[in-house]
């Protein structure tokens, strides 16, 4: 939310005399959210940023997208980063990397791998985010599953894992102490909450970190079309996309940004591979069998 309210207000700024009024939730809660309001014909949404791009193909299919291409993107993003029919941008790349406090764990002592969290001696001391609130979560726990099995996660139930819901909660709760490891979650509040001197780090696990594109797209029935077109085109320029990675600490797919110093580059992480596709078509079976281990 702090972000996204930064974001906002950077925008007002550049742009005086356009308000911009900001809602925040779990990408999963957003996309429930847009699609009552369409079933009930109300269309209060200009521009949506999801971290799960399987929402775009739901969208798209429904006709629900406005075709704009800013012109940053069509000159400094690979094309991968675009929908062929210009409806929506990768705004963002998010990584949901192990995390740790690291006044409750020794660095030479923490876990390399998912495959370690299985140890008796975490059992108690992980929080865990849900796929059906973040689309991050959705992304990582999809990517976990399809690479080690869903057994991996009946096994990890019996860890007695503590769930929340956001990718942001999950960073939260370790910083605070609450738990010691955490098993997903939003990679870069943990690089920001270890700028800050919070007793937090990173690892990025042995069978490869999870990873989910946030793209943002322009709806067709946007009320305020020319003022959405605008946010979208300053949000993928070089300037917005810099004030991302620079507060936000998240990556992005503009070419001309620069990540500072001491941060793992994203080409130089092991990453698991992003599918929409399937996230799109198993959205409700990955929610349900999470469920039904969980009991949550």
């Amino acid at each position: 939310l702090a972000f996204a309210e930064q974001l906002g207000k950077a925008f007002e700024a550049k742009f005086p005399g356009i308000t911009v009024r900001v809602e925040r939730s779990g990408a999963e809660r957003i996309f429930t959210r847009i699609g009552q309001e369409y079933s009930s014909n109300i269309h209060a949404v200009d521009v949506v940023n999801t971290a799960d791009a399987a929402h775009c193909i739901v969208w798209k299919r429904n006709g629900w997208l406005q075709p704009y291409l800013p012109e940053d993107v069509a000159q400094h993003y690979d094309r991968h980063y675009y929908d062929p029919d210009a409806l929506h941008v990768t705004t963002r790349i998010l990584v949901s990397p192990i995390g740790y406090n690291t006044n409750l764990v020794k660095p030479q002592d923490a876990p390399k791998s998912f495959a370690d969290l299985l140890d008796p001696k975490w059992a108690g001391k992980m929080v865990k985010g849900h796929p059906a609130y973040s689309g991050t979560i959705m992304n990582a726990t999809f990517q976990i599953a399809r690479d080690l099995g869903w057994e991996y996660f009946e096994k990890l139930a019996k860890q007695r894992v503590m769930q929340v819901q956001s990718a942001t909660d999950t960073p939260k709760r370790i910083s605070l102490g609450e738990r010691a490891i955490m098993v997903d979650g939003a990679g870069y509040l943990i690089i920001r909450y270890k700028e800050e001197g919070q007793p937090v780090d990173i690892i990025y696990p042995e069978e490869g970190t999870p990873v989910a594109a946030g793209p943002s797209a322009v709806f067709k029935a946007a009320p305020n079309p020319n003022a959405a077109r605008l946010f979208q085109n300053w949000m993928h320029s070089r300037d917005a996309q810099q004030f991302l990675v620079d507060w936000a600490r998240q990556y992005s797919p503009h070419k001309q940004t620069v990540e500072k110093p001491g941060i793992r580059k994203l080409a130089d992480i092991k990453l698991m591979r992003e599918d929409p596709e399937a996230i799109e078509k198993g959205a409700d079976e990955i929610k349900r069998r999470y469920t039904q281990i969980f009991k949550v």
